[in-house]
């Protein structure tokens, strides 16, 4: 199989129901897909201008200023210490780390991937351009003879599912006893809302905890995108098995995947700097509080959802109903069948858009909710 045989884009189906909701006298709240609304911080934007003058290539390993700042960022924000520069890796964003890294581990014809029931379509997406063959299945417990990569995404897209640190543990050993990798999409981790993530972090994949000090086969996947607004930067980092990261690097060498320089610093920049991180956090808690009562009033039940940037919620009836019911209202969400075949009654609502939006979102909900009583 190669990139020719994927499916079509499946947010190109949403189209109709974006129509519909721009009819709206008031226009369209769009809750669909989670990309960034607010400003990019100013310490950020900062460092990238002051990086301009980039005229040699930059190196796929990335500057020794950005691998200190995400080993940094690792031990101060994810209470992973002991990493050194040979643990982590610039990506080109994370969504194409995550769709080539059966590629880039030489995974083929009858391989397993397996991933999260409710899934980033992504993981699929990776497993079926090389030939593998992706399974969902939440339990590690389950996980076929076969695998040789194993995602978890905790906190989850796009239920909010958090994998405490037992659960990731459980994860690790069930990936060594099948000489599989074990791949922990964090993208999410510092937007805990519900007890106990509300006020401690949410566990990563490298933590001692999970690791007792031992990173063979273990890769966490972080974004900048949700906590920094860097959705157009498209900068990420990968860490964990030095071995693997030494593997990785090789082949992105080849690929000459390489972060650009300005954004390279942007990124140091970013993963240094803690306060814009607590004060975007606190955006979207604020339109997690107006938005989600608004969509329970609504009929709907929030599952999950105890983390990260979206509200996993179902009314009971098929999702295109749902998707087609609230963009009535002008609301644009994304059904459950966008993120695998176990949840064709569910939908997702991103918290990335504007207070203003949010708004109009919660008051249309509560309006609609009032005339069908």
């Amino acid at each position: 199989m190669g990139v020719a045989d994927l499916a079509d884009y499946p947010w190109d189906v949403v189209a109709p129901y974006a129509a519909q909701a721009r009819s709206h006298p008031d226009g369209i709240v769009d809750l669909s897909i989670g990309s960034p609304v607010d400003a990019t911080p100013a310490v950020v934007a900062d460092a990238l201008r002051a990086a301009t003058d980039a005229h040699a290539y930059p190196q796929t390993i990335g500057t020794p200023a950005l691998r200190s700042a995400i080993v940094r960022w690792y031990e101060r924000r994810r209470g992973v210490p002991g990493l050194g520069v040979e643990n982590v890796l610039p990506t080109v964003g994370s969504k194409e780390l995550v769709a080539l890294l059966p590629l880039l581990l030489g995974l083929g014809p009858g391989d397993v991937v397996v991933h999260p029931r409710a899934a980033y379509p992504t993981y699929e997406v990776g497993a079926r351009l090389v030939g593998a063959t992706p399974v969902a299945v939440d339990d590690p417990a389950h996980w076929p003879e076969g695998t040789r990569l194993a995602w978890v995404n905790s906190p989850g897209n796009p239920d909010g599912r958090v994998l405490d640190v037992d659960a990731l543990r459980a994860a690790v050993a069930r990936a060594r006893d099948l000489g599989a990798v074990l791949a922990s999409d964090e993208c999410y981790a510092e937007l805990g809302w519900d007890a106990p993530w509300d006020d401690q972090p949410v566990p990563s994949a490298l933590d001692p905890r999970v690791t007792d000090g031992d990173l063979r086969g273990i890769l966490s996947v972080y974004s900048l995108s949700k906590q920094s607004n860097l959705a157009g930067y498209r900068a990420a980092f990968i860490a964990g098995d030095p071995v693997l990261i030494a593997r990785l690097l090789t082949a992105r060498k080849h690929l000459g995947l390489m972060l650009p320089l300005p954004v390279q610093a942007a990124m140091a920049a970013a993963l240094d700097d803690d306060a814009h991180v607590a004060a975007q956090k606190e955006l979207y808690r604020r339109r997690r509080e107006v938005l989600r009562p608004a969509v329970e009033a609504a009929g709907f039940r929030v599952d999950a959802s105890e983390a990260g940037l979206y509200l996993w919620a179902t009314e009971g009836r098929d999702a295109w109903e749902s998707v087609a019911r609230l963009a009535e209202l002008g609301i644009l969400t994304g059904p459950g069948h966008f993120y695998g075949t176990h949840f064709p009654q569910h939908i997702r609502l991103s918290l990335t858009a504007t207070d203003e939006r949010i708004d109009a979102a919660a008051a249309r909900l509560r309006a609609a909710a009032g005339n069908d009583r």
